[in-house]
């Protein structure tokens, strides 16, 4: 008998790769006045794809995530492609989504204590 089912792999994964892509969004927000910074971005479905496939980056066991230049705004004079307003909106956004898999994850969590438990705590 598995203790975890398909659904808690997908969510630990999903996890995973939110946090991959928000270190990437925060990383474009911290380079917003680097002269010739083009923004990346982890396109989701693909890296869902690799992590659910098992591949993990060499060494430091994190997903394999599908980076793709960020759709942003027409460069600025400086050759910098970020623009603030969108990368604030896709921080909150992967926030948002990480959430919402991390309740997922506790309320899965909590239904195996109560069963460990007999239902009596």
């Amino acid at each position: 008998m598995k203790l975890f089912d398909p659904t808690m792999n997908t969510l630990e994964r999903a996890l995973d790769v939110r946090l991959v892509r928000q270190n990437l969004l925060a990383g474009n927000i911290a380079n917003a006045n680097t002269p010739g910074y083009a923004p990346q971005d982890v396109n989701f479905e693909a890296a869902m794809a690799a992590a659910q496939a098992g591949e993990r980056e060499p060494g430091t066991g994190a997903p394999v995530a599908a980076f793709v230049e960020a759709q942003e705004a027409t460069p600025g004079l400086d050759g910098n492609k970020v623009d603030l307003d969108r990368a604030m909106v896709g921080l909150a956004e992967n926030a948002l989504q990480y959430g919402a898999s991390a309740r997922a994850v506790a309320k899965k969590l909590a239904i195996l204590r109560s069963v460990a438990s007999d239902g009596n705590g």
